[in-house]
């Protein structure tokens, strides 16, 4: 563990959050949490580490504002609309952070692989949401294929899953051009694999959370607006009722279990593809 490394990620991770918090893309607890995974994968991961957290970031924060207006009517379908708090700060960085601490414990290249995929997976799911809800069509579920309103958690449609592939595509081709420099600590051998297993990873990241969002994650109606929401409080202050789901599934925890999916198949393929 370098303190170096850890100093010079504080300070990138501060002035990150801190622009984000000024574009409103988090909020203050966000920036708390934006400080603490940033250092973390800054420091003990790298460089390359911080830089695909970076292009997560920023690439999701400026889908976030592209043709809000049109979304805005959407925001009671969601636990969470606006500036990132904490909690997904933590969801889409957890695992992440995780990985960066156990590859400066003992540096692994599967343990890097791993990582790639899990930036692909939460920008993979994040682009399908805020590129999937601008759908012209409706979505269906991920389960039955049965059309939904548009919000609805568990749904998919060619539009999302287009913008998932893109998301997670993004990170890694960059993943692949960053390791064509750090190649030896990184990767070994940088190839096409990278990219490939990267996006594939994420991809599957993506549908396992609207697998989950369709099945166990909490889901609840509120009888006064009459709406579907993924928050036991409704936006508009009211009590919802559950309606199915198991309650302490919500969404932060759902993009953090993606997260870890989108890790395990990217680097599962890598293993797979070296014997």
């Amino acid at each position: 563990m370098s303190f170096h490394n850890l100093a010079i990620g504080l300070i990138l991770s501060v002035l990150i959050a801190l622009a984000g918090y000024k574009k409103r893309s988090l909020s203050r607890s966000g920036v708390a949490g934006a400080i603490l995974i940033g250092t973390i994968i800054f420091g003990l991961g790298g460089w390359i580490w911080g830089c695909l957290l970076i292009a997560f970031f920023t690439s999701s924060s400026l889908l976030s504002h592209y043709k809000l207006g049109e979304k805005a009517h959407l925001a009671d379908k969601f636990a969470k609309a606006g500036a990132r708090d904490l909690g997904q700060a933590l969801a889409n960085g957890g695992w992440g952070a995780i990985l960066a601490i156990l590859y400066s414990l003992r540096p692994n290249p599967l343990l890097f692989i791993a990582f790639v995929g899990a930036m692909s997976a939460v920008n993979a799911d994040t682009w399908a949401t805020e590129v999937g809800v601008l759908s012209p069509s409706l979505p269906r579920l991920i389960t039955n294929g049965r059309r939904v309103p548009v919000g609805t958690s568990g749904a998919i449609s060619p539009l999302g899953t287009i913008a998932a592939s893109l998301g997670a595509l993004l990170i890694g081709l960059l993943a692949l051009a960053l390791a064509q420099v750090g190649a030896p600590p990184q990767t070994g051998e940088p190839c096409l694999r990278l990219a490939s297993l990267a996006a594939l990873g994420g991809l599957a990241g993506s549908l396992f959370d609207s697998l989950l969002g369709a099945t166990v994650q909490g889901i609840y109606y509120c009888e006064f607006c009459g709406k579907e929401t993924e928050a036991p409080l409704h936006r508009c202050g009211r009590k919802a009722r559950q309606v199915r789901g198991w309650r302490w599934l919500d969404n932060d925890v759902v993009n953090f279990l993606s997260s870890i999916a989108g890790s395990l198949a990217t680097a599962a393929g890598w293993a797979l593809s070296n014997h």
